[in-house]
């Protein structure tokens, strides 16, 4: 039987200003352990700027995305622009401030936000399909801007969940390793690292949204 495939999507290499690294590997280990396959994509863009991570201050160069995220995908990836939504059986979004600052602007500009377009093309495409959508950490903001009426988790920060509901999706709290399914939107949630959390909680939170969508599949 041929094995799911699932597209990755990333936002850079770095929890402050890209993908977080973590949410992203465990991610993948979790697809492959479970049995099905990934391709990972990236957006052909500047990052919105590069931050020191011993410092937590911005450096003063500039940064691609998609060439940054290849580090993480150890040079296999493609541009977002190549993936092609009839490929693929699920779409899985991992964490990190790039989702707020590279796939959208949330973290400058909150509930005024904008979803970059290809992303909400992607989200939209994928949602009309039927297909799965999986988001980590602070990655359900983008699911929950694009698609109205969602349910999803970002944890227990009550200003990320109140911005939320704000945009008309439904907030669940949660613990570590807890996901939130949306069946009728096949949506699929965890707050990994928007919580005080392990490494070895992130794999359990990753493992759950990989499981689960599997099942919606």
């Amino acid at each position: 039987m041929k094995k799911k495939q699932i597209a990755v999507i990333l936002s850079g290499c770095g929890v402050y200003d890209g993908s977080e690294i973590h949410e992203a590997t465990l991610s993948l280990y979790a697809i492959s352990k479970l049995g099905a396959e990934y391709q990972i994509f990236a957006p052909d863009i500047d990052q919105h700027h590069v931050i020191n991570h011993i410092t937590g201050e911005e450096m003063a160069e500039k940064r691609n995305v998609l060439v940054e995220s290849a580090r993480i995908a150890r040079g296999n990836i493609k541009s977002l622009d190549k993936l092609n939504q009839n490929d693929f059986d699920a779409i899985i979004f991992p964490g990190g401030f790039g989702v707020a600052k590279n796939l959208c602007n949330f973290a400058f500009k909150g509930t005024d936000c904008q979803v970059d377009s290809s992303i909400e093309n992607l989200i939209k495409s994928f949602h009309s399909a039927g297909k799965p959508i999986g988001a980590l950490c602070i990655s359900p903001v983008l699911i929950a801007r694009v698609l109205h009426g969602v349910e999803v988790t970002i944890g227990e920060d009550a200003g990320t969940a109140k911005a939320i509901e704000t945009f008309g999706a439904k907030h669940n709290k949660t613990k570590h390793g807890e996901v939130t399914v949306d069946k009728k939107n096949k949506i699929v949630t965890n707050p990994c690292y928007m919580l005080n959390s392990t490494i070895a909680q992130i794999g359990e939170g990753a493992e759950n949204v990989v499981k689960a969508i599997l099942e919606l599949v």
